[in-house]
């Protein structure tokens, strides 16, 4: 696996064409083996997390990206299932309202930073500025092709202040969305998932897959590093997530506090 693992990585500032990424490959790792791979892993990522809670001096932000249907809620569903929910902040990110909108991009994702000892997880992100802006020519090229830099600095003052950031594009072919689609049509527990605009939107495919493309190559960072994974089978998505994600928090070397007091001269009568 950790050589799998290894070939998700976007290298930086290398130029990726996801045409060349086959999103039905499981990297050699079978179906049947990957259960018991997953278990342990959620075990692990449950220990770490008490280690990061009790630790409360760093903060693991998790950022999830990828077209619709891609399978963000499944994978936090399925890959964050055993953690503390006290330790964990899922931020789902809609288009801006309200307060937002009178602010600069960043304002409503830097508030939703994860504390120290937390894990925050971002449903989509600071990165639907360089993506659904730029499809729907919401701003100008001269705005948003300036925000990689603006997104990459951001990202460097979080690491440099406690906080690790790892990114997770989950990538699907065209043909497993309209497979989704259908589902949630067919299915009535999933109907209410299902919106007319997710049918609009498919119409811009070529142009979200040129967005995600230029996003991966421009900001994955050695500080903040991103990870394509072929996402068309969920069970190795779950995998392949969880497997970094232990990696990510193993690297971080997190230990326990010391006591606050000599623990062996505390008596109670």
């Amino acid at each position: 696996m950790d050589h799998a693992i290894s070939q998700l990585l976007v290298p930086p500032n290398q130029k990726i064409r996801l045409a060349d990424i086959d999103p039905d490959d499981t990297h050699g790792v079978k179906k049947e083996d990957s259960k018991e791979i997953l278990k342990q892993n959620l075990k692990r990522l449950s220990v770490l997390q008490y280690l990061l809670y009790a630790e409360a001096r760093r903060a693991l932000l998790v950022v999830l990206q990828g077209i619709d249907a891609a399978g963000k809620d499944g994978t936090i569903r399925h890959v964050m299932t055993g953690l503390n929910p006290q330790g964990v902040r899922v931020t789902p990110f809609k288009v801006p309202e309200g307060e937002e909108k009178r602010h600069d991009y960043l304002w409503r994702v830097h508030n939703a930073v994860p504390e120290y000892g937390q894990i925050g997880i971002f449903n989509r992100s600071h990165y639907e500025d360089v993506l659904v802006v730029r499809v729907h020519n919401l701003v100008p090229e001269s705005v948003w092709s300036e925000r990689y830099r603006q997104i990459n600095e951001f990202e460097r003052i979080l690491e440099e202040n406690g906080v690790t950031i790892v990114k997770f594009f989950l990538y699907i072919s065209k043909d497993e969305q309209a497979k989704r689609f259908r589902a949630r049509l067919d299915d009535k527990q999933k109907n209410w998932k299902f919106s007319p605009d997710d049918v609009k939107e498919r119409s811009y495919w070529d142009a979200y897959i040129k967005a995600f493309e230029d996003m991966l190559r421009e900001c994955s960072t050695r500080r903040a590093p991103w990870y394509v994974i072929p996402a068309n089978h969920k069970w190795f998505r779950n995998l392949a997530v969880s497997q970094i994600l232990v990696e990510t928090l193993e690297t971080m070397k997190i230990s326990l506090p010391k006591p606050a007091a000599d623990v062996s001269k505390i008596r109670f009568e």
